[in-house]
């Protein structure tokens, strides 16, 4: 089905567009004229375009007006019984500006409900009269076909299976059975979102055939675990119908697979600055949550609850930090973003943990503004020295005791003791690395077999194991605090810190992050800068 849009920053201009789909998604931040571009395409053709606002009005009364199906229709579609010179003005309160009804009241509930018995009253009045005339002919008539309360009934029981509703008798009741009990209710006692997902399926199925269907916000009131199921059994039923969706709901958007995407970037009151969402290495959610954010970006290892997030969200609060899991995800999520033309316009930094990684590594990973931290793991930065110093100061302890302590708990009492299983872990790294990077020729065999040996050649276990220890001895032996810390690999270690400031071992990072809502915020975040890359700046 066609769709007309304003040409980008033209209003003046139309251009025309087709989707195989029957879905397509307008997608953008609050302010960013989704609503008005909704509104413009309702006016450029009336006669085919229903749309329905985001602020509607979930009651109705307790028996449904009964009118014809005439009336009822024409009181759905424009408001009015009065069909002499359709408009939308009456539906939406028009009050002579331009877009004045995108924020109107939608109050049309007892229509939608009306106009839905009206079309079931309509259809049995067809299938009797055919029924009479098919026996008048001494012919056979059809068994009663499926009517639209009917069709409204099997996808509110894919919404919820627990739960029926029945129009009749001028009425609409919902029962809820559970263990065997069965609760009866009104209506308009409904839930919210009871309301509202019967609003929108009776809306949808009353709607003549071939239209395009706006919907402001469909996720209003809906939870996330049924609106998915609303709209795909709603679409799957009106396939004749082309839906557009106005949302700013990432998760929404990314479900709708097939569906065109339309990203809105602005609007200055007259043109309209969009572009049409390409397909990304990057999964489509995060891609929306980018362009939403329109800030840099920084993709990080962890969770949205671990501590990476939770430090860098804090130090780096002018970026968007986007958790990847992995260390790879990130490497991975990075490039996407750096090849993908439709984000240009940001920048995009990656973070990793040191790990056991090589100079070489690090260095290489930097061509796509991938950095390393200065620690060997995010873990580590809750016991650099600076940090120590500050959590001495904030508890109130008037000498460096304590710090010392820690660090000697660190150097002699745990990295001495793990210092040959730190260093084989170090070496098996870089020659994993080695291996995944090594270059071996396809031209031929011959060719295969001469880097295949020269690859050997280069990967002395010895070698590098004897490389690995000098590295990790010569700071054990100077009891270099800042570089053990650089090269000790130990998530536990930061656990065991606490009851040197008369802390809970488990509870000391959670401590150093609660600081960063209080006085001592930056005391905490110049502390833990220096080894954070310098290449990203705050």
């Amino acid at each position: 089905m066609e769709f007309l849009l304003p040409k980008v920053n033209d209003s003046g201009q139309t251009e025309k567009f087709d989707v195989n789909d029957n879905a397509v998604i307008i997608i953008g931040a609050n302010g960013s004229g989704k609503s008005k571009l909704g509104a413009w395409i309702e006016n450029q053709n009336l006669d085919i375009t229903y749309r329905i606002g985001a602020q509607r009005s979930l009651t109705f009364g307790k028996y449904i007006p009964q009118k014809s199906y005439e009336q009822a229709t024409a009181l759905l579609m424009f408001g009015s019984d009065n069909t002499t010179v359709p408009n939308h003005d009456n539906r939406w309160g028009w009050d002579g500006e331009q877009f004045g009804y995108t924020t109107s009241m939608l109050n049309d509930y007892e229509n939608v409900i009306s106009a839905l018995v009206a079309l079931k009253r309509n259809q049995q009045e067809k299938y009797i009269e055919d029924c009479k005339t098919k026996e008048r002919l001494n012919q056979q008539y059809k068994k009663v076909p499926e009517m639209v309360t009917d069709t409204l009934k099997r996808i509110w029981k894919l919404v919820f299976p627990h739960r029926d509703i029945d129009i009749t008798d001028g009425k609409v009741v919902a029962r809820l059975t559970k263990d065997g009990a069965v609760n009866e209710y009104r209506g308009k006692n409904m839930s919210d979102g009871e309301r509202v997902a019967l609003y929108l399926i009776a809306q949808s199925l009353c709607i003549p055939k071939d239209k395009i269907i706006i919907i402001d916000e469909p996720e209003i009131h809906l939870h996330r675990s049924i609106m998915n199921r609303l709209w795909e059994a709603i679409e799957k039923e009106r396939k004749d119908c082309l839906f557009i969706y106005i949302t700013h709901d990432t998760q929404f958007a990314a479900s709708h697979k097939q569906a065109k995407k339309i990203w809105v970037k602005s609007y200055d009151g007259t043109n309209w600055n969009y572009e049409f969402v390409n397909e990304s290495i990057l999964p489509e959610q995060l891609l929306f949550d980018i362009l939403g954010n329109r800030k840099p970006v920084i993709f990080v290892e962890g969770t949205a609850d671990s501590y990476d997030t939770k430090l860098y969200s804090e130090i780096y609060d002018s970026y968007y930090i986007v958790p990847c899991g992995s260390c790879s995800a990130v490497i991975a999520q990075t490039k996407a973003m750096k090849s993908n033309p439709q984000l240009h316009h940001l920048r995009c930094f990656g973070i990793i943990d040191k790990d056991y990684r090589c100079d070489y590594e690090i260095e290489s990973y930097k061509t796509d503004d991938i950095y390393t931290l200065k620690v060997a793991e995010v873990e580590n930065l809750f016991l650099v020295e600076q940090v120590l110093n500050s959590v001495n100061s904030i508890m109130g302890f008037q000498d460096n005791e304590k710090v010392v302590n820690v660090k000697k708990h660190v150097t002699k009492e745990r990295f001495e003791k793990e210092i040959n299983r730190q260093i084989c872990e170090s070496v098996v790294a870089e020659l994993k690395y080695k291996l995944t990077t090594a270059t071996v020729s396809k031209s031929s065999e011959e060719e295969a077999k001469i880097a295949l040996q020269n690859l050997k050649q280069t990967l002395s276990y010895e070698e590098l194991k004897q490389q690995h220890e000098e590295k990790f001895n010569a700071a054990l032996q100077v009891e270099d605090y800042e570089k053990i810390l650089g090269v000790f690999n130990s998530k536990s270690l930061s656990t065991s810190t606490g009851k040197f400031f008369d802390l809970n071992n488990k509870g000391y990072c959670d401590f150093i992050i609660r600081q960063l809502s209080t006085d001592k915020r930056e005391l905490i975040i110049n502390a833990i800068v220096p080894y954070l890359p310098s290449e990203i700046t705050r």
